[in-house]
């Protein structure tokens, strides 16, 4: 496709460089259910707090962010989820155990404070941590969603000393609720459509780009209904297939028939199909603030819709009823947040794709912290830049991250 510009093009930003002198150590650690993680410390002389950023689903060992911690005298943890670049089967309430064993390892190495930064999704997964950790262990969850026993109420899980938020998230179940497409007729048909639902429709108000599309209360009323309606719907096909799963484990346990055995651990792989359809990412006019038209995953929503591309696409019923799903996840950050008690920065971007205006200022109500402290820059989600020239948001998050952290915290 020579001379047409890549849909997804400018997401991402390339870390800069790091100090010259910061030392880097690659570390494995073992869970308390046996799974193996790693992460990378990365230190520079006389760093006595260490900054911590995790993703449930991605790599962050080159997060920007990591260079301009480390010259501000911070060390720097980055780690990987057991699902780290593969969210098939991405269970939140297991990713927690992942953090757990971070948490614990840093704890050993005397650091004085531990400060958890979650940008995107790892908003939601510290959220939940922080939640978590902070109850009595008998009162932890010890079911995911899906029915998957997690020893959370087992597990040693170190409160950290702060949190800081930048361009969270609601949660990923809250967050396909928002975009996933309501109008697909047929599950097993990425073409199928009900007109009166299509989001890219004319008729409905949708309008070509790069002109801002003008969806109308009604519409958007039917829309956000129909969307609950379908993900009501996946629940209910992901509870059926480990329902079965489920009889054919108890049946085995009484047959000890290797049949009963391989049905119980046949997965159930689910696509689906068109989550890349929130009305606001085309409509600017709702809940406006300086963000660009087109979604996280570029500038042209009513194409990458019916792409490979977008949350949740392929999943099992485990990992959609944990983490994809907006009715049933336990990985909300408003629910997790009024448990969040340690000082807290929400650092909110103004050209937000991900969290929009009200979702930030939800977010922010919901923080149990005495201590609080909520900002806003200007930049993209991913920590660009708005306008051609200006400093990126990653510049301006981490100078409002750096003097909040020299205020409570001791800095080399």
């Amino acid at each position: 496709m020579t001379g047409v510009e890549r849909l997804g093009a400018g997401r991402y930003l390339a870390a800069g460089q790091r100090p010259d002198n910061s030392l880097t150590t690659l570390h494995e650690l073992s869970t308390e259910d046996g799974s193996t993680v790693r992460g990378a410390l990365s230190t520079v002389p006389g760093a006595t707090t260490v900054v911590c950023l995790m993703h449930p689903r991605q790599d962050l060992t080159h997060h920007p962010l990591v260079p301009l911690l480390l010259r501000a005298g911070a060390a720097v943890w980055t780690q990987h989820t057991r699902s780290v670049n593969n969210d098939l089967a991405l269970v939140h309430e297991q990713a927690l155990l992942d953090v757990a064993a971070g948490m614990m390892f840093l704890r050993e190495r005397d650091f004085r404070a531990i400060v958890t930064l979650g940008h995107s999704g790892g908003g939601t997964l510290y959220a939940f941590y922080h939640e978590q950790a902070g109850l009595p262990a008998a009162e932890r969850i010890a079911l995911a969603p899906g029915g998957r026993p997690v020893p959370l109420p087992e597990t040693e899980m170190p409160l950290p000393d702060g949190a800081i938020f930048l361009a969270p998230h609601p949660g990923q179940g809250k967050l396909l609720l928002a975009c996933i497409d309501p109008s697909v007729a047929d599950e097993r048909d990425p073409l199928s459509v009900v007109p009166d639902l299509d989001p890219f429709s004319p008729a409905n108000g949708f309008a070509e780009p790069p002109a801002s599309s003008s969806y109308s209360p009604e519409f958007l009323a039917r829309y956000r209904a129909a969307q609950r309606d379908r993900v009501a719907r996946i629940d209910a096909v992901a509870r059926e297939h480990l329902a079965r799963a489920g009889e054919s484990r108890a049946s085995f346990t009484k047959s000890r028939d290797a049949v009963d055995r391989r049905r119980s651990l046949a997965p159930r792989i689910m696509a689906v199909y068109r989550t890349d359809a929130d009305p606001r990412t085309v409509d600017l006019a709702l809940d406006p603030s300086e963000r660009p038209y087109g979604s996280l995953f570029g500038k042209r929503p009513d194409l990458i819709n019916y792409g490979q591309v977008g949350f949740g696409r392929v999943t099992t019923p485990e990992a959609w009823l944990s983490t994809w799903s907006g009715l049933s996840s336990n990985a909300d950050f408003v629910r997790c947040a009024p448990r969040v008690a340690a000082p807290t920065l929400f650092v909110e971007v103004t050209g937000d794709q991900a969290a929009f205006p009200a979702d930030s200022r939800a977010m922010i109500s919901a923080l149990g912290a005495d201590d609080l402290t909520a900002v806003a820059v200007r930049g993209l989600h991913f920590g660009g830049p708005i306008g051609d020239g200006e400093p990126t948001g990653n510049e301006l998050a981490a100078a409002e991250i750096v003097s909040w952290l020299a205020k409570r915290y001791e800095l080399a």
